[in-house]
């Protein structure tokens, strides 16, 4: 019998939702929070809780072994090289924005090209606005196919000698499409381009192997892999993070300064000034540990199992509109939907008076809306944790919104 997983999240066993049971489905927006996370959060303050790299008494040596062993349990997680390749953030947004302003404004000239996709969440598309205004540069996108899915045929029409960084998420956070990274590289590396990916949605769901993948930077926040918020990762390879300049300037991150210089430490330090999310480090840490406790072959075939199985319920209804591909294959547990006729907003609104929490709107993906023909759409996402329980509530709850509108007979 499969395990309830459900069972490991406090809020998933406590909350409710206008009395009834959360089934909260937004799992692409944030996912909850196992209690193996919650306590070693609260065991670092009651425990371990200083300023780690700054005191040589034993609490701040303590905070400094869990800052540091974070960083090598991702390291590990993600296959980089080393420790020495992974930069702790606020999130994916800050991550690609420090890619954007420390690494692509000094690579990037007037009449080269930068490559997105136009699934594109905003935090991997306004970055890349910046910088191609700022130097003159043309910003391209790769376009996807009525599946929702990006075509070899694309990606050779795009992809030129004039291409100088692609950026792209290796799971669109709108379709949960599953873009081809490896075929992407490869063009990449024809053409001497440098590929930015974008990982906060593909790694709660499946193994990224960062040497395999062979990409020039990766960024994933720590919410979205059932970790706090506040945390999350760059990654970028030795020969990038050794040519480039810090984004912020402070405490912690100098070997000396005098009054007119100052020689900075080597990656990462460089590029960590100020003080840090121990805290969020630690919350890290032990999600990784969490995920890779039950391992991705066990989350991969229960998020299989219910997307085929929330699909098929959204399928039997003729007035719901399903985008991009509607078959597991080559995709995640993200399912982007309307129903016609009504608002997404308001089919939010009806489904939350059912305890059923599922996003509405544009996703932070305004051109891919457009692309897709759409305002807004309703997305309900899933994790390992949800059951065929949670489907059938919200599957129950989707039939009752046309009646609630009063646009069909009860």
């Amino acid at each position: 019998m499969q395990r309830n997983y459900a069972e490991d999240f406090p809020i998933l066993k406590n909350s409710t939702s206008n009395g009834k049971r959360l089934v909260y489905l937004d799992n692409a927006a944030t996912t909850q929070k196992p209690a193996s996370v919650i306590n070693a959060i609260r065991d670092y303050y009651e425990s371990s809780n200083a300023n780690p790299h700054r005191g040589a008494y034993p609490l701040s040596e303590r905070a400094t072994e869990l800052y540091e062993g974070a960083r090598q349990r991702v390291a590990d997680f993600l296959n980089a090289a080393g420790p020495d390749e992974i930069l702790f953030t606020k999130g994916t947004t800050e991550a690609l924005n420090f890619v954007a302003s420390s690494f692509a404004m000094d690579i990037v000239n007037e009449g080269d090209e930068i490559l997105i996709s136009i699934a594109e969440h905003h935090s991997n598309l306004i970055p890349w606005q910046m910088v191609a205004k700022a130097k003159g540069a043309s910003l391209k996108y790769l376009y996807t196919d009525a599946k929702g899915e990006l075509t070899e045929e694309e990606l050779d029409a795009k992809i030129s000698p004039r291409t100088k960084i692609i950026a792209v998420a290796h799971v669109s956070n709108v379709l949960g499409i599953v873009n081809p990274i490896e075929k992407i590289v490869g063009r990449a590396r024809q053409v001497g381009a440098a590929v930015v990916l974008d990982i906060a949605q593909s790694l709660p769901h499946m193994k990224v192997d960062l040497q395999a993948l062979d990409v020039d930077f990766a960024a994933f926040s720590g919410h979205k892999l059932y970790a706090p918020m506040g945390i999350g990762v760059l990654y970028g390879k030795r020969q990038h993070l050794s040519k480039m300049r810090p984004m912020l300037y402070g405490g912690g991150m100098v070997e000396d300064v005098s009054q007119q210089e100052a020689v900075f430490l080597e990656a990462p330090y460089t590029f960590e000034g100020g003080t840090q999310n121990v805290e969020g480090a630690v919350g890290l840490h032990a999600a990784i540990d969490y995920l890779m406790g039950i391992g991705y072959d066990e989350i991969k075939g229960i998020e299989d199992e219910l997307s085929l199985y929330v699909v098929e319920g959204l399928l039997n209804n003729p007035h719901v509109i399903l985008y991009g591909n509607s078959h597991p294959h080559n995709r995640t547990g993200i399912l982007s939907f309307n129903i016609e006729g009504v608002h997404p907003h308001d089919v939010s609104t009806i489904l939350a008076a059912d305890g059923v929490a599922i996003r509405s709107g544009h996703h932070c993906a305004h051109p891919l809306m457009r692309h897709l023909g759409v305002n807004a759409t309703c997305r309900a996402s899933l994790s390992f944790y949800n059951t065929k329980e949670d489907i059938d509530i919200f599957i129950e709850s989707i039939s009752k919104v046309r009646r609630w509108l009063r646009l069909e007979s009860k």
